[in-house]
């Protein structure tokens, strides 16, 4: 994933990333949010569109059922893992917690996966992360 400065060119939508008083800018239209389940200790995934109108969820999935992790009356086993469409509403701004308890939140996109740290480039810790649109000039 390439990660720039706020100050991003070149028009087009990219994902923002802010925690600690820092931006970074990945030139994506989608990727996969992974992260586990901080007690249950089961893999999540969802899947996500970088849209005009906000961040856009399309799929989640979990591997396993558990404390607050029930998966909705829509959603299908498939390959070890339910899985569900929820309705498509764009979201402003989608914001991340970290407890310390289960890992990180990791980006994926095409295969390949970054936790937070690696994409920032020192460690995230207990800071929010603060994904959005950004709406490069």
């Amino acid at each position: 994933m390439a990660a720039a400065s706020a100050q991003c060119g070149g028009g087009g939508l990219s994902l923002c990333l802010a925690s600690a008083g820092i931006v970074k800018v990945l030139s994506i239209a989608a990727f996969t949010l992974a992260w586990t389940h901080s007690i249950e200790k089961s893999a999540w995934q969802e899947d996500w569109l970088v849209t005009p109108a906000g961040l856009t969820l399309q799929r989640a999935r979990v591997k396993g059922t558990g404390a607050g992790m029930e998966p909705p009356p829509a959603a299908r086993l498939v390959d070890g893992w339910f899985q569900w469409s929820p309705p498509p509403v764009p979201r402003p701004e989608v914001v991340l917690g970290n407890s310390g308890a289960a890992g990180e939140w990791r980006l994926c996109q095409k295969g390949r996966c970054q936790t937070l740290s690696e994409i920032f480039g020192h460690p995230i810790g207990a800071n929010v992360t603060t994904m959005s649109v950004c709406k490069n000039p």
